[in-house]
């Protein structure tokens, strides 16, 4: 799906009942698979990457059984595998498709994988994403195929990406990064600034701090990396449960169809819409004949207040 030059794929798979993975990403979101999964009983999973997660993060607001449960007999390492074969195969149908069998064939087996993780996975999550690529069949489960599996942490990614898109423009280099209000006039222009990357992912935030060196180009991380659980899944998880909460006494819109219907809505409209905390929000999910002054909706939009 190529909606707005967003090239983010959603991490959703549906499973059926004897766990086999029918549909990924986007096409999960195509309302004949989601018919097609409520006929047949499919299960949905969203939020599995949290399955994975390092059990050291400082998550208290979040337990193992606020995630959405994984199918039976089914692991997180697993269902990782199989997102990363539909990706493999989408991105070999692709290659083949626009430039022919055979220079794929020429690769791959020499494919170098770069696999991205948060800032806070350490030794036993990195080992689950390498068991993983292997199971996906990326890499034969080998020294040698191991070696192709490189990884890096986001906010690594981030600050490549930054590096190659703003910190080295043009545009960017006549800017400084932080500059005093009132600069003394004999002061010399600091040789070096700092530079913090903020990747405000699904599952978790991820902070990073370099010393940045303009010429020639140079970065030195300041401080250490710091990983927080608090993407914007769990955004949308608080939002669920204010809504429950907000309308436990209503019958016709506390209902659980009408509590998910709002929460998606949350999910791709409101949230994103948020810039400041003091103004009250909407959340527009019915008709307008849809209204109860004592819950805050009007016009089918529930009114969240600031």
């Amino acid at each position: 799906e190529h909606i707005g030059g967003d090239c983010k794929i959603p991490s959703i798979v549906f499973y059926d009942q004897v766990g086999t993975a029918r549909a990924f990403g986007a096409e999960a979101l195509q309302e004949h698979i989601i018919e097609q999964a409520e006929d047949e009983q499919w299960i949905k999973l969203e939020w599995w990457k949290l399955h994975l997660r390092a059990k050291h993060l400082s998550a208290s607001h979040i337990a193992d059984d606020d995630i959405p449960p994984l199918p039976a007999g089914k692991s997180a390492v697993e269902v990782l595998a199989d997102f990363m074969r539909y990706l493999y195969q989408c991105t070999r149908k692709f290659i083949e498709d626009s430039h022919g069998s055979v220079l794929w064939k020429s690769v791959e087996n020499h494919v170098e994988y770069v696999l991205t993780h948060p800032n806070g996975w350490e030794g036993p999550q990195q080992k689950q994403i390498r068991r993983a690529a292997s199971l996906a069949g990326l890499v034969p489960d080998s020294p040698e195929g191991q070696a192709r599996v490189h990884l890096l942490t986001e906010g690594e990614a981030s600050l490549h990406f930054c590096v190659s898109s703003i910190l080295a423009s043009d545009a960017f280099s006549k800017t400084p990064i932080i500059a005093p209000e009132h600069p003394k006039e004999d002061e010399e222009e600091p040789r070096q600034q700092g530079v913090v990357i903020i990747d405000a992912g699904g599952g978790t935030i991820d902070l990073s701090a370099y010393s940045m060196r303009l010429s020639p180009s140079s970065f030195e991380e300041i401080a250490p990396a710091e990983c927080r659980l608090q993407g914007s899944v769990l955004v949308t998880r608080r939002a669920a449960a204010l809504l429950k909460t907000k309308l436990e006494g209503s019958k016709k819109y506390g209902s659980p169809e009408i509590l998910r219907q709002m929460t998606e809505i949350f999910d791709k409209t409101t949230k994103l819409r948020l810039r400041n905390a003091e103004d009250p929000q909407y959340i527009k999910f019915g008709t307008v004949r849809d209204k109860d002054s004592q819950y805050e909706i009007r016009s089918g939009q529930l009114r969240l207040p600031g």
